[in-house]
């Protein structure tokens, strides 16, 4: 199968130890690994080389610096994964809530140390969190990675106990552990995620039931690539976010501002599943034709300065933080100083934002004012226009 022949799957990953998965899938050069394991080996932190890949693409990310979106890919025999977020769960809760993407596969990355695993799926544990939000948001194929089997000697004993919790725990979630395949592995050391470990004599494979059928496997890569292609929605762009006021529902004509193109609501998406209407309060995505990424205009906020480091210029790129956008920028110009009262009377929720660096909030904001287009200028889509006919 030609690379241009492959089905796109995104795939989010919760842990650091996509950084192996991709390097030894060939998304990484051996240079740029050398390198990172020497940066890290400075640091006395050799053993995490695998994570620095992650961490140095992170914090490029966040800073708004332009990566090569290869080092985000790989391919299995028969799909071209790309990795849709970055590991920890506060990039994932991010992400994944509002809406600014949408994983099909979720694997899930559990430590097998003593101690950690325990601490994952207790009542207040992230393991167990990044299960329900994977599910809650509507990613229905899941994979369970367990790692670290190098630490405790590839104990099959401990393998079935930690296969055996969390089996219940994922099942009282929402997912159904006979479709779920639970690989052994070794993320520093690679076992099983390429190829079958022979350190593991025990481990005969994964097999999960789907719609009727058995698959069965032995690697994490076979894993995702028993995973059911996506299903494709409708042509055209799909806007996403939170509905603060009114409804939404297909056959709607919407006007978007500031750009003021007028276009017909196709359909209306949460969970990946269809809604008649969308609420106050739902997340959703909503299909539109003939309305480009381009219609979005710049407008003029007033900020408040909270922390800064040392200064704030023209030039300074940090992330914006509006509603549910999360967007790299820059400052190109202050034009001044102001006192700190503002005016915001309309629809306040979609006016206030904040501005991040480095995880840490630098400033806060209102949106006071945005360019308007010149009158008459309004753009009405060959939908609209059918729709206002109806």
């Amino acid at each position: 199968m030609g690379k241009d022949d492959k089905t796109h799957l995104n795939v989010v990953v919760i842990s650091t130890t996509t950084g192996h998965l991709i390097y030894q899938c060939g998304g990484i050069d051996k240079r740029t690994i050398e390198k990172f394991e020497k940066e890290a080996a400075e640091l006395g932190k050799g053993s995490f080389k695998y994570a620095w890949v992650l961490d140095k693409l992170k914090a490029e990310r966040e800073r708004g610096i332009t990566i090569d979106i290869a080092l985000w890919k790989f391919e299995t025999p028969r799909y071209q994964v790309t990795v849709i977020d970055a590991p920890g769960h506060r990039d994932f809760i991010k992400n994944m809530i509002t809406g600014t993407s949408q994983a099909d596969c979720a694997i899930l990355i559990i430590a097998s140390g003593t101690g950690e695993f325990e601490a994952g799926i207790s009542k207040d544990g992230q393991t167990r969190e990044h299960a329900l939000l994977a599910f809650t948001l509507g990613v229905k194929n899941l994979i369970v990675a367990i790692n670290k089997m190098d630490t405790n000697n590839w104990s099959e004993d401990r393998y079935k106990e930690i296969i055996k919790e969390t089996s219940n725990f994922i099942k009282k979630v929402g997912y159904n552990p006979k479709a779920v395949p639970f690989v052994p592995i070794s993320g520093f050391h690679g076992d099983n995620m390429l190829a079958a470990s022979t350190n593991c004599p025990w481990y005969k494979g994964w097999v999960r039931e789907v719609k009727g059928n058995t698959l069965s496997g032995k690697t994490l890569l076979e894993a995702i690539d028993s995973i059911e292609p996506p299903s494709i929605g409708g042509i055209g762009t799909v806007p996403v976010g939170r509905i603060e006021t009114g409804i939404i529902k297909p056959g709607m004509v919407v006007t978007f501002a500031p750009s003021n193109v007028t276009t017909e609501v196709k359909s209306v998406e949460m969970h990946h599943e269809q809604l008649t209407e969308g609420v106050p309060g739902d997340n959703v995505g909503f299909n539109v034709k003939n309305v480009s990424v381009k219609d979005i205009r710049r407008g003029n906020a007033q900020v408040i300065v909270l922390n800064h480091p040392g200064q704030i210029g023209a030039g300074y790129a940090p992330v914006l933080d509006c509603h549910t956008a999360h967007i790299a920028c820059k400052f190109s110009e202050l034009l001044e100083k102001i006192d700190r009262r503002t005016g915001l009377h309309r629809l306040p929720p979609l006016g206030r934002f904040a501005v991040r660096d480095m995880r840490q909030t630098v400033a806060v904001g209102v949106i006071k004012a945005v360019e308007k287009s010149a009158g008459g200028s309004a753009k009405v889509t060959k939908s609209a226009a059918k729709a206002g006919k109806k």
